[in-house]
């Protein structure tokens, strides 16, 4: 999963849209100011489907094999320690990649690394935390498996958990770098694609706002 993470946020149509793939995270820089009000919810909407049609596609191409017990359309439930575990299980993960990703990402000289860093952390939340809260730190991948195995349990905490964990790790960030330091909101700088968002990261590319420089004190 780790190296899918990586595939994504360095694809083309990663470093188009700023791989996002999860709400928490969408809404996270929307808190920031980072993303338009319409453009968050066609993002939030599209994880949502594309969540929800991902489980669906897998499943007919597998044919059968995510419905078996042992898998059950790896539907996310607690598991070591009940709810209150997975639930701080879920806030950690989520605040931890956050923190990463905002420490990372807006610093132009190590913005590229980004994704590996990402990689790495989902690599280790698997081995570690999934036993504790089936491991999802995303409201939408929750969703498409819950859709598909009509599985609900303790479903508000994977909505909760993720978002409380990553706009905690953004006002953190905030409070000690600053709003001006949060450059953008793509997990990989990408100079050749045009940036859909309110950014001013070195050298991205603003159709909307020709002309714009920037300074941060970061390096």
């Amino acid at each position: 999963m780790g190296g899918t993470a990586i595939l994504i946020i360095r694809s083309p149509m990663g470093k188009q849209s700023g791989a996002h793939f999860n709400p928490a995270i969408t809404l996270t820089y929307f808190r920031l100011g980072k993303i338009d009000k319409w453009d968050a919810s066609f993002y939030v909407a599209s994880q949502f489907i594309g969540g929800i049609g991902g489980v669906g596609l897998s499943a007919v191409c597998l044919r059968g094999s995510l419905a078996v017990s042992t898998v059950d359309y790896a539907v996310t439930v607690p598991g070591w320690g009940g709810t209150a575990a997975a639930f701080c299980a879920e806030f950690l993960m989520a605040a931890l990649l956050m923190l990463v990703v905002l420490w990372f990402s807006n610093r132009p000289l190590l913005a590229k690394y980004t994704s590996y860093l990402v990689g790495v952390l989902i690599m280790f939340y698997v081995f570690v935390f999934a036993p504790v809260s089936g491991f999802s730190i995303n409201p939408a991948r929750t969703t498409g498996s819950a859709v598909f195995a009509n599985v609900w349990t303790a479903v508000w905490l994977y909505f909760v958990a993720p978002v409380f964990g990553m706009m905690t790790s953004a006002e953190l960030y905030v409070r000690i770098y600053g709003i001006e330091n949060v450059l953008c909101a793509k997990l990989h700088p990408a100079p050749n694609y045009p940036c859909p968002f309110h950014c001013h990261f070195p050298f991205h590319i603003h159709p909307h706002e020709a002309g714009l420089t920037v300074e941060t004190n970061l390096p």
